[in-house]
Order: C-alpha cells, then sequence, then structure tokens
C-alpha cells in the first residue's frame, strides 16, 4: 500500500521492451537512501511493481502485459523522470490516501492554467470512470494523491501548490500526454455497491 506522497524521483536508465512486456531500469538517490530489498514493493509513476535487481542507486523491475495495457509506461524513454514511493511501512504517517498502485486507466491533459500560486491541470478520462471522480474526491494521478478540485463530463480538474510541482514529474506534463490515473478505493466499493442493489 502507498499514500501518494512522493518521496523521490527517479531517471529511466535502461528500458528493454518486447511486445507487451519490458524490464525497466530506475535511477534515483532514493534507492541509495532506502536501500530496498529483492521483492520489495515500489509505485513508479503510481504503479505498484516489485524490485528484481537492486545496484546500487538503481532498481530493476519487470512489467507485464497487464501493466502495460492500463498504463503510460509503454510511452516512457531512456532519461525520462518518474514519479518515486516505496511501500508505506506499517509505523509511517499517512499523509495522502489510500494509494494501492493498481492503476485504472490513463488520462489526457487538456489544460494547464494558473490560479495565483497555483497551477489547475485539467484531464480528459474516458466515459466509464466518471462515477469514480468526485469533486473533493482523492485520486492518485502518475502516484500523486490530489484531491480533485472540479468535474465535468468525461474531464476533472486538480489544483496544485508550487511545492508539488518542484516535488514531482507533474511539472514536466504537457498537453495531449496520458498520465496515470487510480481512482479512490474507497469510491470503487461504494459505485460497486451501488451497481448491485440496483441490479438485486
Amino acid at each position: 500500500m502507498f499514500t501518494g506522497i512522493i518521496k523521490g524521483i527517479g531517471h529511466v536508465v535502461k528500458l528493454e521492451k518486447q511486445a507487451e512486456t519490458a524490464t525497466l531500469t530506475i535511477q534515483s538517490d532514493i534507492v541509495t537512501k532506502l536501500q530496498p530489498a529483492l521483492g520489495d514493493s515500489y509505485a513508479i509513476n503510481g504503479i505498484c511493481l516489485t524490485v528484481t535487481s537492486v545496484q546500487q542507486d538503481q532498481i530493476t523491475v519487470d512489467v507485464m502485459p497487464e501493466t502495460s495495457r492500463r498504463t503510460n509506461l509503454g510511452r516512457l524513454s531512456i532519461g525520462d523522470r518518474v514519479n518515486l514511493e516505496p511501500a508505506l511501512a506499517a509505523q509511517e504517517r499517512l499523509d495522502g490516501h489510500f494509494v494501492l498502485g493498481h492503476v485504472d486507466t490513463t488520462a489526457t491533459l487538456v489544460q494547464r492554467q494558473l490560479d495565483q500560486n497555483a497551477e489547475v491541470l485539467t484531464f480528459e478520462l474516458p466515459a466509464t470512470y466518471d462515477d469514480y471522480v468526485v469533486e473533493k474526491g482523492s485520486i492518485a494521478i502518475d502516484g500523486v494523491s490530489l484531491t480533485v478540485t472540479a468535474t465535468k463530463q468525461h474531464q476533472f480538474s486538480v489544483s496544485l501548490i508550487p511545492f508539488t510541482l518542484a516535488q514531482t514529474t507533474l511539472a514536466d506534463r504537457a498537453i495531449g500526454d496520458a498520465v496515470n490515473i487510480e481512482t479512490d478505493i474507497l469510491g470503487k466499493y461504494i459505485v460497486a455497491a451501488q451497481r448491485k442493489e440496483t441490479h438485486a
């Protein structure tokens, strides 16, 4: 489990793709600092992946077809920056929200707009996920825990403070870029329960 509070930025230093699978190597100071072990879970751009190799300041993970189909990992290139978060330890504070690292889909950035000291990002997502995104609800975008500030049909917005822009890769995102989306797990259960009642 994760919180959506990014602990560091990594760089893609090696990427081996085969059809819908891949082996991805990330370099980051956080690896040296936290010294992950084989089998540890790391969220890379919000995707829960298993560490298969550790070398100094680098970790390697394997990407399976399901992950390639649902996320933006297939669009990564050597040198790209990625958000990193190790799995939550039992004694740590839960500063963001419950993030599983199970990405639902991708959304497309359609607008960036300044709002005094903040920047508002608006995304378009598949219609099937409209029910899972609510104003003032939580959402993880490329693994970053954020609050939804506005919604309309097939779109939602979030507002980013300068600290979030400086500490994550969301500052890099341009209009038309795809980001990984994990909707709030609590909302998923509520929607699922409502649908069961409707069909009962």
